[in-house]
């Protein structure tokens, strides 16, 4: 029986050929220590000279170093998304504001990684909003007043009623102050943002027509509006839930773009499930296609009101006026937390110990859970 062939690692011919090479051995008391054939170890010395270390490399220790290197490489991934699921948690129940103000420089995550993990637009983060004069935070002030008394108004009506208190403006600065605060698109309908254009943005049927809406959780309701600041002005986007009249989730924001939307839905989904159908309006963040893909994703049903159509979204336009007379047009908001702050404990008070006339004496938390 044949004696079974002894093989070497690369490191163990390195060392070999270094001892061959030092010379204070013969080749042959360095075989004899190694069990190898003296013809081996000449011929290992000459291919170091001519190539180096590099030729005892086999694909067996190819493959072991391929293997260290995959598993290092994976330990820095786990390690990396454990630090990022840890990052996160601190997150969770906050807004896009507070997540904007969190994102900052670390050696660990980038910020373009950070705006990734939460869903942030980066150019979103680096947006400055242009400071408003005073005469036109006036004038919005006073157009928001007479939009949320007369929703149906378009930018002539609302150019006659400020001219009849003796303002002298023209329907143009009407129509661009209008803009800034994202109702222009109310004429001659009901449409508080401007529509998408393009493929990516897709309208879908009205579907409460005629619907009898009798318990949680079947229609939910979405809609932005313009919250006025005492130097500025804020957006904010908040879900109704239409049968219990229950706010179930809102979100302030300086931009009027998708992303506070977008948390705003999350936000009530994780907390009270998904809703049958979600009506909005034909606006471009409700359109979008990251948006519809949230709420198509969550098993609901879209439905968008009709162009013309004040009523379609009544009961969200119905806590508009609600907000705006029993808690925002009786503020002076110095800042954005301060209007945070106050729209937050408004509706916590109009959920919880508010009665809405729709249920009698029950209050919208009392109504929604009951029936839930």
């Amino acid at each position: 029986m044949s004696k079974r062939r002894r093989k070497f690692t690369s490191e163990q011919k390195f060392q070999i050929v270094i001892e061959a090479i030092k010379g204070e051995r013969q080749i042959s008391e360095i075989a004899a220590q190694y069990q190898v054939h003296p013809n081996q170890i000449s011929n290992w010395k000459k291919q170091f000279l001519e190539k180096g270390a590099t030729v005892f490399t086999t694909k067996a220790d190819d493959s072991k170093k391929i293997l260290e290197e995959t598993q290092e490489d994976l330990f820095k991934k786990i390690g990396q998304q454990q630090y990022e699921i840890e990052w996160l948690k601190k997150l969770e129940t906050c807004g896009v504001l507070e997540k904007r103000e969190m994102i900052s420089p670390d050696e660990k995550l980038s910020i373009s990684r950070q705006c990734k993990l939460v869903s942030l637009n980066r150019s979103s983060l680096y947006y400055k909003s242009m400071p408003v004069k005073g005469k036109n935070i006036e004038l919005m002030k006073r157009i928001d007043e007479l939009y949320t008394d007369n929703p149906d108004f378009g930018s002539r009506q609302i150019r006659n009623s400020l001219r009849r208190e003796g303002r002298k403006i023209n329907r143009k600065r009407v129509q661009r102050l209008m803009r800034d605060m994202g109702i222009m698109a109310i004429f001659p309908g009901r449409n508080l943002s401007k529509p998408g254009i393009g493929s990516e943005h897709k309208v879908y049927p009205y579907l409460l027509r005629k619907l009898s809406i009798s318990r949680p959780n079947q229609v939910w309701a979405t809609d932005i509006t313009y919250i006025r600041l005492a130097h500025g002005f804020v957006y904010l986007v908040a879900i109704i839930d239409w049968y219990s009249r229950k706010i179930l989730s809102h979100e302030i924001s300086t931009t009027m773009d998708q992303e506070f939307c977008i948390s705003a839905y999350r936000r009530a989904v994780t907390q009270y499930g998904n809703p049958e159908i979600l009506n909005s309006d034909q606006g471009s963040q409700f359109t979008s296609k990251e948006y519809r893909k949230l709420v198509l994703g969550s098993g609901a049903t879209f439905s968008m009101d009709g162009k013309g159509r004040a009523l379609d979204n009544i009961a969200i336009e119905r806590f508009w006026r609600t907000l705006k007379y029993g808690e925002v047009y009786l503020k002076e908001y110095e800042s954005v937390r301060e209007a945070k702050d106050g729209i937050k404990a408004f509706i916590e008070k109009y959920n919880s110990r508010r009665p809405h006339t729709k249920h009698g004496i029950s209050t919208p938390d009392e109504v929604f859970g009951v029936a839930a």
